[in-house]
């Protein structure tokens, strides 16, 4: 395992390449966008690539010998020990469409054990950040996830994935789960969903499909930050993840087991 110090450097080279990668997405926000393919249920724009092109040479300029696992593709030596996995824009559609809720998305795992995430919100320049041992922060200060423990109270998020299988699911869950929660929030940002949890904005996340990393650094902030996460294979889709992260007081058996 990296040293405090190696673990400290680590976390410096990502947050500025998130940085770097947030001011990309912010000066290019609300401009005319290169559509690189539109899916069902999912756009893919030439700036994701652009946004992971640039944090990918920042982070091995720094770290030549580690490798890079992204929405967009892989580069550096897969054989590494250290992945660096980089969600280049998490909120794509809301960011085509104008919508200010995204974010990047910069993770570090050691022999797949994450040490190290950032999650950076280039609009409201919140920089969501930890390393594996310390406190987790966002500008600098220190976050914790809410002490809520009833569904009553709770501020829940349902993520909707990109095939009819995962909707389906998803519609029947946000339906159970939306009568018992204060109240639902369907936000499109897997990302963000994780660093509300951190800080206590959120109470909990639950998605039928989503991706390593969607929610890698996430996964760290919300358990450093006093929350659980549960990831299984996805009963809908191979190669795909299911979630449920909450504060880890909610009544949530059912579906983080």
């Amino acid at each position: 395992m990296p040293t405090q110090d190696e673990l400290h450097a680590f976390l410096a080279v990502a947050e500025s390449a998130a940085r770097n990668a947030g001011e990309l997405l912010r000066k290019n926000f609300h401009q005319p966008l290169e559509v690189d393919a539109k899916e069902a249920y999912d756009i893919k724009l030439a700036l994701d690539r652009e946004s992971q092109e640039l944090i990918t040479k920042e982070l091995l300029a720094s770290f030549p010998d580690h490798a890079i696992l992204g929405e967009e593709g892989i580069a550096g030596d897969q054989e590494s020990d250290f992945h660096w996995i980089v969600d280049p824009i998490d909120g794509t559609v809301n960011y085509f469409y104008g919508i200010p809720h995204f974010c990047v998305s910069i993770a570090l795992q050691y022999e797949d054990e994450s040490i190290v995430g950032v999650i950076y919100d280039p609009i409201l320049n919140e920089m969501f950040a930890v390393s594996r041992g310390d406190k987790p922060t966002c500008n600098g200060q220190p976050i914790r996830v809410s002490e809520r423990d009833t569904l009553g109270e709770a501020m829940v998020t349902v993520g909707f994935s990109k095939s009819k299988e995962s909707l389906d699911a998803g519609f029947e869950r946000y339906k159970e789960i939306a009568y018992q929660v204060r109240k639902s929030r369907l936000m499109g940002s897997a990302a963000l969903a994780m660093a509300y949890i951190a800080a206590g904005r959120l109470d909990a996340y639950i998605e039928e499909q989503i991706s390593i990393w969607d929610i890698a650094a996430g996964d760290l902030l919300v358990e450093a930050a006093g929350g659980h996460v549960h990831l299984a294979q996805s009963p809908s889709a191979d190669g795909k993840l299911y979630i449920c992260a909450s504060n880890g007081n909610l009544p949530l058996e059912k579906y983080c087991v």
